[in-house]
């Protein structure tokens, strides 16, 4: 545990960034977690708890809430960013518009921008002037938040183009409860992070058809070739999908009941549309937007991606997620290696 205590903003009060000040308070920090609802900051203060997001637990009072971002983020070097992707420009803007020196802010969040095919860390760069940002770090992995409020055993990643900063995150966090690994490949945790949801919803929507163990095991299996095949493509390390922001999440968010996007697969299984997937959830569900940016991704690169394309078919083009799945099994023979071969193949070139 770090003994220099120290001052950290977390923006975005929903259920990881509370459960993210509550490792930081248990390490003893002063957390300050900001949130654009007074109420929300009001029961924070007063009595202690998050019920919307995490009911069951009482913060320590190291957690203060703010209702002003210019106040939370006064004197402070450090700031987690953990809100939805959508909102992720929105917020940099705020931060931006009230920020007077340099910050290194550590984003915690799973997505890819569609359109501009942006990863989390570059759309940061581009909405923040140089001079107000320090360094920008990931931490990422199989982390549930209601887990790691429970302080159950959780393990991580932290990276950055600067691994000094990674470094100082990951003493800023790791405990007994929370540990964190440090690792060299920025474009793979977030690709690792992001694209595992597109798989969870698959695995959830074949749960829901009442497919079994076997089908979501070869659905994870293939879908973890498809994540490193378009990781490798923009520049990843393929060993990086063997970790914990590979395999590690893919097993974690496609296999529990607290993942959003299993259950709003499990959902669109049963027969619900999108819309009212979308609509029971009441939260944001990161793999409908990124199936959306991994597709246009896997077009640029030149990438097939089969399990992404019958994903964006049924969330996006209307067709039956029974249809979608029966087409994957369809597919022609290939040898299952093919994949890793390609992907060394083209690294050797490249070397």
């Amino acid at each position: 545990m770090q003994e220099n205590k120290t001052a950290v903003a977390v923006v975005g009060a929903g259920s990881w960034g509370t459960a993210l000040a509550l490792v930081l308070a248990d390490n003893q920090h002063e957390v300050r977690l900001w949130s654009h609802n007074e109420d929300q900051v009001k029961e924070i203060n007063n009595f202690h708890t998050n019920k919307k997001y995490l009911p069951e637990i009482v913060l320590p009072e190291l957690i203060v809430g703010f209702a002003s971002l210019s106040d939370a983020l006064t004197g402070v070097e450090t700031v987690i960013l953990a809100v939805p992707t959508k909102a992720i420009r929105e917020v940099i803007g705020k931060i931006r518009a009230v920020q007077t020196g340099p910050i290194t802010i550590t984003h915690v969040s799973k997505g890819i921008e569609p359109d501009s095919l942006l990863r989390i860390t570059e759309m940061i760069r581009e909405e923040m002037p140089k001079e107000l940002l320090k360094d920008v770090v990931v931490l990422s992995g199989p982390s549930h938040a209601e887990e790691v409020s429970l302080r159950h055993p959780t393990t991580v990643t932290v990276t950055s183009e600067n691994m000094e900063a990674a470094e100082k995150i990951q003493d800023l966090f790791i405990n007994h409860n929370f540990r964190v690994y440090t690792i060299s490949d920025v474009i793979g945790v977030e690709i690792g992070g992001a694209l595992k949801n597109i798989i969870a919803l698959a695995a959830g929507i074949t749960d829901g058809l009442g497919y079994g163990d076997n089908a979501k095991a070869a659905l994870m299996t293939r879908g973890l070739a498809e994540i490193a095949r378009l990781g490798a493509k923009m520049g990843a390390n393929p060993l990086t999908f063997s970790g914990l922001t590979g395999i590690g999440d893919l097993i974690v968010t496609c296999t529990s009941v607290h993942s959003r996007n299993w259950r709003a697969g499990n959902l669109l299984g049963k027969g619900n549309t999108l819309n009212e997937v979308l609509d029971n959830m009441g939260m944001v569900v990161e793999g409908v937007r990124t199936t959306k940016a991994a597709y246009q991704l896997a077009k640029k690169y030149d990438v097939n991606m089969p399990i992404t394309f019958a994903l964006y078919d049924v969330l996006f083009n209307g067709k039956n997620a029974k249809d979608a799945v029966d087409v994957l099994m369809a597919r022609g023979r290939t040898h299952e290696m093919e994949d890793l071969v390609n992907i060394l193949d083209e690294r050797n070139l490249e070397d």
